[in-house]
């Protein structure tokens, strides 16, 4: 399988495709005039609280104010941005519990004890962003979104508080991250649970559990990382989920990683002492960082970028990151022809907007996203088969679920997703085209469930979203027809 990741540079965007075998199979865009906020980390002040529907609604210096659930407002940052620091080990709280103060003795627990408690992960590995987006899931595929156990109270602790005691205060101050870009009319989607994505582990530092990516599925290598988290003894809290990408990588490259990202995390500490709310206190990576942290893998052949500019700056990227080794794959491409164009993918990238996309056979798919619920319909179209008509129903379903996933990859559509497959009687056939379907969303960064096909042939899936549409990006709603896209006869 080939693969390669091609970077369009113009004045105001910068546009990623990824080709598998030559054909489309990814794609991302920044524009400067819609800088994704994702990931971005904000020192924010409580402007409300609304009990009612669970949430409180954050300055963070942006148009709109940020949405937070107060479900999700449970971390030690929102009393004291010290005690994080204070927080003992979990055998120290064992042993707390045991020989509970003031055995002044057994107050100090030797630093044997002070290890990573490693505990299997609930949820797949974060996605870019984003763009690579993505950055994704929630989790999104998105690292922020992560189980939130909570600790049992025991005699020797602090009474546990009212049930109807908020965890915020108006005028309160709180360290935020954005996990979901504003939409439409609604603000940012905030988390206090800050996390921070390297290139092989994801740093949790207020969170005190680690894991491994579920996509790691061999038992002998989830061991191998398991003892490699076992030796992180610099961290002093937090949690870290180690990512596909660690796969068959050493020690030395993880633990550097790691690293790194502890560091930067004192560096966002120290800022976030000395800064008044609203403020920016960590800026998310440009769209050519977050290729290089999440894409360049050694599955990838060539990655050619068509700024001199930016090819100097990733190259730099690449030595500092991840090595020598990696070099040579960054290319230039001088011209004349635009890249897109030398390489056919401007007329596969016009295509992801059209309501129509025709299959090979003749059969096509129409996709129309509406405000709640994005809708996809197969048709047989110009397909002829000399079978029975269960088996052609079976035939185009299974060459559309493939392309459906790959369509609400490169669209990154989110939110509700209704499949009306065309009408099958038997359950096999039913069962093959529903695993096609999962099979092709396996690679999706964003986080995907999807749900049996019903008795009316429908498919009811999520898919997670953490931003605007490629098409909202690129395309506003006519002013004659309002969006309707069709015009009254007079």
């Amino acid at each position: 399988m080939s693969k390669e990741i091609l970077i369009q540079v113009a004045q105001d965007e910068r546009r990623v495709a990824v080709l598998v075998d030559g054909k489309l199979d990814d794609f991302y865009i920044e524009l400067d005039r819609h800088q994704s906020m994702l990931g971005n980390i904000y020192k924010g002040k409580v402007e409300s609280i609304l009990p009612s529907i669970n949430g409180a609604f954050v300055n963070i210096g942006q148009e709109k104010n940020g949405f937070l659930y107060l479900t999700d407002a449970d971390n030690p940052f929102l009393n004291d941005i010290e005690k994080i620091e204070d927080e003992p080990t979990g055998p120290q709280k064992l042993l707390n519990m045991i020989f509970p103060k003031p055995a002044q003795p057994l107050a100090a627990a030797p630093a044997a004890v002070q290890t990573v408690t490693v505990a299997p992960v609930t949820a797949g590995e974060p996605g870019a962003s984003s763009a690579p987006s993505a950055p994704a899931a929630p989790n999104g595929g998105h690292p922020q979104h992560r189980d939130r156990g909570h600790h049992q109270r025991h005699n020797n602790r602090p009474p546990q508080k009212d049930k109807n005691e908020l965890p915020l205060k108006k005028d309160q101050e709180v360290l935020v991250q954005v996990v979901k870009d504003p939409f439409g009319t609604k603000g940012a989607r905030l988390t206090t649970h800050v996390s921070l994505a390297g290139r092989f582990v994801v740093y949790m530092p207020v969170d005190k559990h680690s894991g491994i990516s579920k996509k790691i599925d061999k038992p002998e290598e989830r061991q191998r990382l398991r003892d490699i988290l076992k030796t992180f003894t610099f961290p002093r809290s937090g949690g870290f989920i180690i990512r596909t990408a660690s796969m068959e990588q050493g020690e030395k490259e993880i633990f550097r990683d790691s690293k790194f990202l502890v560091n930067k995390w004192q560096e966002i500490r120290e800022l976030s002492k000395k800064k008044q709310p609203p403020a920016l206190i960590y800026e998310e990576g440009s769209l050519i960082w977050k290729v290089i942290r999440d894409l360049l893998k050694d599955d990838v052949q060539h990655v050619i970028i068509d700024s001199k500019d930016e090819f100097v700056k990733m190259r730099k990227f690449v030595q500092n990151l991840i090595g020598p080794e990696m070099i040579d794959k960054i290319q230039y491409h001088p011209g004349p022809l635009s890249l897109f164009d030398a390489r056919n993918v401007t007329r596969e990238l016009d295509k992801i907007y059209e309501a129509k996309v025709y299959l090979k056979s003749g059969a096509y798919v129409v996709i129309e996203p509406t405000e709640g619920v994005t809708v996809v319909d197969v048709n047989s179209g110009r397909f002829k088969s000399k079978g029975t008509p269960e088996d052609a129903a079976f035939a185009v379903n299974m060459e559309a679920a493939p392309e459906i996933a790959r369509q609400l990859r490169l669209r990154d559509l989110g939110g509700i997703i209704v499949i009306d497959f065309i009408d099958m009687n038997r359950e096999e056939h039913k069962r093959k085209v529903l695993n096609a379907l999962r099979e092709g969303l396996v690679k999706d960064h964003a986080k995907t469930e999807v749900n049996r096909i019903s008795q009316l042939g429908l498919v009811e899936m999520t898919r997670a979203r953490t931003g605007k549409t490629i098409e909202s990006l690129e395309f506003h709603s006519c002013p004659y027809c309002e969006g309707r896209g069709k015009v009254k006869i007079n």
